[in-house]
């Protein structure tokens, strides 16, 4: 039973563990995508603070709050999103020096 105010009630923070998916069809083949392995749970102990007048206060005085930090999160979202956007890039500039070779022999 998990009493209130313990450490073991503060929410734990997730993070999602990805594999590489290779091409089964191509033996030698660079990974071909990415998937979801599962969800590692933070093994980081929960912020503490103390607030004897706090009503989820434990018998010493302190409350126990999530170890998420935001600031982290808004990193790692904002560099994911960054290597998004350069690998979207870097697709789109193959797509089009692909096109621009077929058409070399056009004329």
């Amino acid at each position: 039973m998990l009493l209130p105010g313990s450490p073991e009630q503060a929410y734990q923070a997730r993070v999602p563990v990805f594999a590489a998916v290779l091409d089964a069809a191509q033996r030698n083949a660079p990974a071909s995508g990415v998937q979801v392995k599962g969800i590692a749970i933070s093994q980081e102990p929960p912020r503490a603070e103390y607030q004897p007048g706090h009503p989820l206060a434990d018998p010493q005085g302190y409350v126990y709050y999530s170890n998420v930090r935001p600031v982290e999160q808004m990193a790692d979202m904002i560099s994911a999103s960054r290597s998004y956007e350069s690998a979207a890039q870097a697709l789109s500039t193959v797509q089009d020096l692909i096109q621009r070779t077929l058409r070399l022999g056009d004329s």
